[in-house]
């Protein structure tokens, strides 16, 4: 991925941010009712209550709105007092990405200071204050929230880094854990990211229209088995090749709620070859997934929640 190892990744991140505040005064309450509204056509509480997980992408709100939408919806309707949101913490620096890359290539993730849980009122370090992850989701929220009149419930953050496979390991699981036993479960992720700003080759980049959106939906797919089987090392190295940011949010949910069953509701891409300056294709899938409880559960060395009790 040599065009990734180019990035500036601090300019990339300030850019983001000011295009998604850009897309979101563009869509003005008009644009986000009605993305609210197009979130209407999956109830995705019951989901919540049965204690799964809702998971929704962070891509462009043009193109994954009413995916957000949705997991809006899925709390508010879900009656719950407190929601957790599980998010992905971008590597926005070379410290966090050579962090990565490093675990991933197989290195003991507690070498680096990085390694652990992110999120307001906690101690430490706060990259998350930087991540773009969830500002799309704050901005659904809290218009749906005042459309209803109605006072919503506490929503909690939090950013795991480098579970490595091991998401008993990380510092900070503990607290995430006990937050996890009274409160409904969301998460966010953008499972596949594609073409030559990714650092695909031009013979492997597709379009979506040419293949590309299959191929998406298969690595999704296979990453969704994956994690049904509770395989966390495994599942860590497909989000490598898929180029998947949910390689720890991932591995922290099916930990905290054990065996789930997850299936794709919708699936969208979302042209991002002008954010990284490069040509397309050069795209991201998005996906609403719904993962309910239930499956096959862990083997005795792939550790669920109740090893912490």
């Amino acid at each position: 991925m040599a065009s990734m190892a180019k990035l500036d990744r601090r300019r990339l991140r300030d850019e983001i941010h000011a295009l998604y505040r850009t897309d979101h005064a563009e869509l003005g309450a008009a644009g986000t009712a009605g993305l609210l509204e197009r979130g209407r056509q999956w109830d995705l509480a019951p989901v919540l209550a049965a204690r799964g997980v809702v998971v929704f992408p962070h891509a462009r709100v043009r193109d994954c709105g009413h995916q957000i939408a949705a997991a809006v919806h899925a709390c508010l309707d879900s009656g719950a007092d407190r929601v957790l949101v599980l998010s992905v913490l971008h590597a926005a620096s070379d410290e966090l990405e050579e962090a990565r890359v490093r675990v991933a290539a197989g290195e003991d993730p507690a070498r680096f200071p990085i390694w652990g849980i992110q999120g307001p009122g906690l101690p430490g370090r706060e990259e998350w204050r930087q991540d773009h992850a969830l500002m799309s989701f704050r901005h659904f929220f809290a218009s749906e929230v005042q459309r209803r009149g109605a006072r919503g419930p506490e929503v909690i953050e939090r950013y795991p880094y480098l579970a490595g496979g091991h998401p008993d390991r990380l510092p900070g699981i503990e607290e995430v854990a006990r937050l996890a036993e009274e409160a409904v479960v969301i998460a966010t992720t953008d499972p596949f990211h594609h073409g030559l700003g990714y650092g695909d080759g031009p013979e492997q980049s597709l379009s979506p229209e040419a293949g590309g959106r299959e191929l998406a939906r298969r690595a999704i797919e296979e990453g969704i088995a994956i994690l049904e089987g509770g395989d966390y090392p495994e599942y860590n190295a497909h989000c490598v090749v898929a180029k998947s940011d949910g390689r720890d949010v991932g591995q922290v949910f099916r930990f905290l709620r054990g065996p789930l069953r997850g299936r794709i509701l919708d699936l969208v891409t979302s042209d991002t070859s002008a954010i990284y300056h490069q040509p397309a294709p050069t795209w991201v899938a998005g996906a609403l997934v719904a993962w309910q409880p239930g499956g096959a559960p862990n083997s005795p060395d792939r550790p669920e929640r109740a090893a912490l009790e």
